[in-house]
């Protein structure tokens, strides 16, 4: 290209943006439309704390509601065995991920819990999963207990979380 090619003024239009109309953006507060579309946390509103942030350890899927019932295990269990998944039992004494003995890349404490007995190959029965978790928390009160779920033909874990806390 030759250097007098961008030597030629270029004529456009300047751009002026969107015009904004103020009374759309913010309405009067006292209209019926504005206090429509705020939300209030006011005393018709009923909502459950889900999760205590303070001195309190975040772990895997559903940590963040209150402890689970037998009844609600068993239907997360009855949905891992629909899917074809394999569960499994875990369980360790701390419970969290930490870098205490080693500052090198990739090594973390308390990544891997201890596995209780072997996975459940060919489980078909929630019950079974169930009557597992209760020997673990016979043999190991005051640990974390996890249950998982993998899948076998993708090679990878599908579901984890906590039935247990100390």
């Amino acid at each position: 290209m030759s250097a007098g090619a961008f030597n030629s003024p270029i004529i456009a239009s300047a751009f002026s943006g969107l015009k904004p109309t103020p009374d759309r953006l913010f309405p009067a507060k006292d209209t019926v439309t504005w206090r429509q579309k705020t939300v209030s946390n006011g005393s018709r509103v009923q909502c459950m704390k889900t999760w205590n942030p303070f001195n309190n350890k975040k772990f895997e899927t559903l940590s963040y509601l209150p402890p689970l019932s037998d009844e609600s295990i068993s239907k997360e269990i009855d949905y891992m065995l629909r899917k074809g998944w394999v569960p499994c039992i875990e369980f360790d004494g701390v419970g969290t991920v930490s870098r205490e003995n080693s500052s090198i890349p990739g090594y973390y404490d308390g990544r891997y819990w201890t596995l209780w007995k072997l996975p459940m190959f060919g489980c078909t029965d929630s019950s079974q999963v169930l009557r597992e978790i209760e020997e673990c928390k016979k043999a190991y009160p005051g640990t974390y207990i996890r249950c998982l779920a993998f899948d076998s033909s993708r090679q990878v874990q599908c579901v984890a979380f906590i039935v247990q806390k100390p």
